[in-house]
């Protein structure tokens, strides 16, 4: 693979997945982890991407609400409005972060009377927006890239919630192996916001549709319905409808 390809794929990867790791791009093109460092810092210095620790981060998923650059804005829009259907006036909304959700956030109608619990500083800015929207922020420490907050503390609150409804944010959705992330704490979060909800909405663009990362969130049967930019019965979308899988 030439440099600019190998570049491509990564930029690709980064605004796909939000954040990457350089292990797992290493044995994904098959280069060195040298190599892999080499080109995000170049593509860092070009204002391409964000070059933390081990890996990188997607400029939209970093600037959060001030991003003009999400990556398939369109089928995240067609996504949330799909999305806003399932909410009703006295709900208990339990939201992840990522740049669907904030999608989510922006289009909710101005009528809509709720009470939305997020990690998600963007996402909790978002909501306040909205004039007859309730909004409680589960504090505990934030996680710089991706600006939710994490950790113990974070958890046993949201255990302590009953959500009408839990909107997940996915990194890697696939029919065999279930959601998967490559965020340790993030995971831990995610774990328990779907320990403790009715009902659990994941929202994917289809790219995202069967590919796997390296941590587990929870196995298919525990997701209640997937929402893509796509229409139900896609052909790609069969395989998770026959797991139980509501398809919107």
């Amino acid at each position: 693979m030439l440099k600019e390809e190998r570049q491509a794929y990564i930029l690709h990867q980064v605004n796909l997945h939000n954040k990457v790791l350089s292990s797992h791009l290493s044995e994904q093109i098959q280069v060195s982890e040298d190599t892999i460092r080499r080109d995000l810092m170049e593509l860092a210095r070009e204002g391409k991407i964000l070059k933390v620790h081990g890996g990188a981060l997607s400029n939209s998923y970093h600037q959060g609400i001030a991003s003009r650059d999400v990556y398939a804005v369109a089928e995240k829009r067609t996504i949330a409005m799909k999305a806003v259907q399932l909410i009703h006036d006295g709900m208990f909304v339990l939201t992840t972060g990522g740049t669907t959700i904030m999608e989510l956030a922006r289009i909710l109608p101005p009528e809509l009377r709720a009470t939305f619990i997020t990690v998600s500083l963007p996402a909790a800015f978002e909501y306040s927006n909205h004039p007859n929207i309730e909004v409680i922020v589960i504090g505990d420490r934030l996680a710089k890239d991706s600006k939710i907050t994490v950790g113990g503390e974070a958890i046993t609150k949201i255990m302590n919630i009953r959500a009408d409804l839990c909107f997940l944010g996915v990194n890697a959705i696939d029919a065999e192996a279930g959601l998967t992330d490559n965020d340790w704490e993030v995971v831990q979060v995610k774990k328990a916001m779907i320990a403790t909800s009715r009902k659990i909405v994941a929202l994917s663009i289809s790219e995202k549709v069967d590919t796997t990362d390296r941590l587990k969130v929870c196995d298919i049967d525990a997701i209640d319905i997937l929402i893509t930019e796509l229409q139900p019965k896609a052909k790609k979308l069969i395989p998770y409808s026959k797991k139980g899988v509501k398809i919107l």
